[in-house]
């Protein structure tokens, strides 16, 4: 695009994960000038993958606890986004699971939005949430309803901003559709497959890879493996961690934060992935079956459309990939536990790799690019910036 440059919209950077791998994409793909952000606190070892573009946040980025304690700025983080200052752009691209998407824009941009999830906590884990906030009080938890009623009207309302939208499963546009309205595209997200070699020869434990968040169940993991005597590892950070080393005992070892490497070795070697969230993609399931490791996960959500998997009950078929539990409870992880035991010889290590390499980054890539080619030339033929933007391709300039 000559004459007006290609902005970059994402909710924050503190760590390299799931969002920011697709964002990582969204940087190679196009000519992207400038990235803005609610807060930047992302560590220098892992700024690598920005590639240099200058990254702009809002004025949370100097309040107080803004770096340990985000949550407490929901109240200010639609004033946050709007403040950005994106009206020089052409093409706005934002990498949404809450907040970017609400970004300002104006009738001569196109705006184009990756959809991660819609925010969680203002719709589907509000009650969780509540419980959370009740715990500590009446006061708090009448106020946390008022702050979440807020935010999903504003949710709503900035919805417009968006001319398509991009969903990363067809679980998250089903919700883009019950929460807003609105239909959008399934690109699933990249996943570095490469970076997990197939191993072959499994050991006796099992891992979970994950933000320690509560969300993410991975509690309800280590109670499961601590009452089936199961090893269990458990690799991650996050404001639970106090709560999941309750569970390190000599089988479940809560291992924290750890380096790729040693992600990777033991994500190989392991006899299983688990996870219980309710995930949009889970990328971390893909990427347990890429080094040829089946995973044991909630059977909803986006690992639905990831993982060939089976339900207790279920006779494994060729290309099985893992096992689903029905429930987010102790009994129902155990129950698959159980199953997997049964069948694990039928899972097969290169029928993981093989369902793994339909999410490759290459795809990804390719499909994005030809979605926000598509979208622009139909954004060019409706005149809107005929004038301005005379033949002008925002695949002209594609990063090296």
């Amino acid at each position: 695009m000559q004459d007006r440059p290609i902005f970059a919209v994402h909710d924050w950077l503190y760590t390299y994960a799931g969002s920011e791998k697709v964002l990582e994409s969204i940087l190679r793909c196009f000519p992207i000038e400038r990235l803005f952000t609610l807060v930047d606190f992302l560590p220098g070892p892992h700024r690598r993958f920005l590639r240099g573009t200058p990254v702009i946040p809002s004025f949370l980025q100097k309040m107080p606890f803004s770096r340990s304690q985000r949550r407490l700025y929901l109240p200010l983080m639609p004033l946050a986004v709007e403040s950005l200052d994106v009206s020089e752009a052409g093409l706005i691209i934002s990498s949404s699971a809450a907040i970017a998407k609400g970004v300002l824009t104006h009738g001569e941009q196109l705006h184009i939005c990756y959809c991660h999830s819609p925010a969680r906590y203002a719709w589907d884990l509000t009650r969780d949430y509540l419980d959370t906030a009740g715990g500590r009080g009446a006061l708090k938890k009448m106020l946390a309803q008022a702050v979440f009623h807020y935010f999903r009207l504003w949710d709503v309302a900035s919805t417009p901003r968006v001319d398509h939208f991009i969903a990363n499963s067809g679980y998250t546009a089903a919700r883009l559709r019950r929460f807003y309205g609105r239909e959008s595209t399934v690109i699933y997200p990249p996943v570095d497959i490469e970076r997990f070699p197939v191993q072959e020869s499994k050991e006796d434990f099992f891992v979970t890879v994950s933000r320690l968040v509560p969300y993410k169940k991975v509690e309800l993991i280590a109670a499961a493996c601590a009452q089936a005597g199961k090893k269990l590892l458990v690799i991650g950070e996050g404001p639970d961690l106090p709560k999941i080393k309750a569970w390190q005992r000599e089988h479940i070892q809560v291992l924290g934060w750890q380096p790729d490497d040693v992600v990777v070795d033991l994500v190989r070697r392991a006899r299983a992935f688990i996870f219980a969230a309710r995930e949009e993609f889970g990328i971390a399931g893909v990427e347990a079956q890429a080094a040829g490791t089946p995973v044991i996960a909630f059977g909803a959500g986006g690992c639905l459309e990831t993982i060939k998997g089976i339900f207790p009950g279920q006779r494994p078929q060729p290309g099985t990939t893992g096992v689903f539990f029905r429930e987010q409870t102790v009994p129902s992880v155990l129950e698959a536990l159980d199953w997997f035991d049964r069948h694990r010889d039928h899972l097969e290590p290169r029928a993981c790799r093989t369902n793994a390499t339909r999410f490759a980054r290459p795809h990804f890539e390719e499909e994005l690019k030809r979605f926000v080619s598509n979208c622009w030339e139909q954004f060019q033929s409706c005149g809107k910036t005929a004038k301005k933007f005379p033949g002008a391709n925002p695949l002209q300039k594609p990063r090296n």
